[in-house]
Order: structure tokens, then C-alpha cells, then sequence
């Protein structure tokens, strides 16, 4: 019983559009595309936000702060 042939997916293929129909299985592609589309900028957006601050991170290696430090007290 090992792998499907050709003719094994041929008869699934043509089961699967018998039961949705070809103008939902085309909107269903629309939709996927879409979304790995989306998926995809997406992911070069992140990528483009993490590599700008660790560019401003080298950057302000170089450069000295002077803070001060202030004592917190209560006041009873």
C-alpha cells in the first residue's frame, strides 16, 4: 500500500473540485497568496526595525552621559 500514484491524485484533485467548485478554490488561492504576501512583508518590516536601533546602539558607544543621582526619601 505504499505511495499514491499519478492516477491516485488525479482522482483527488478532481473529488476536491467537484465538492467546492472551481470559483472557490480560486478565491481560496487568492486568499493564501495574500496572506504569505502579507506574512512576508511583514517579516522584512521586523527585520528592518531590528536592524536600525542596533545601528544607533553602535553609534552611541562613543558617546559619555552625565546623570546624577538623587536620593529618594519618604516623607513621613
Amino acid at each position: 500500500m505504499g505511495s499514491l500514484s499519478v492516477w491516485h491524485w488525479l482522482i483527488v484533485l478532481a473529488i476536491v473540485v467537484l465538492v467546492f467548485g472551481t470559483g472557490k478554490l480560486k478565491n481560496m488561492g487568492k486568499d493564501l497568496g495574500g496572506a504569505i504576501k502579507g506574512f512576508k512583508e511583514g517579516m522584512k518590516e521586523g527585520d528592518d526595525e531590528k536592524a536600525a536601533p542596533q545601528k544607533e546602539i553602535a553609534q552611541d558607544k562613543t558617546a559619555t552621559v552625565d546623570v546624577e543621582a538623587k536620593d529618594k526619601t519618604k516623607a513621613s
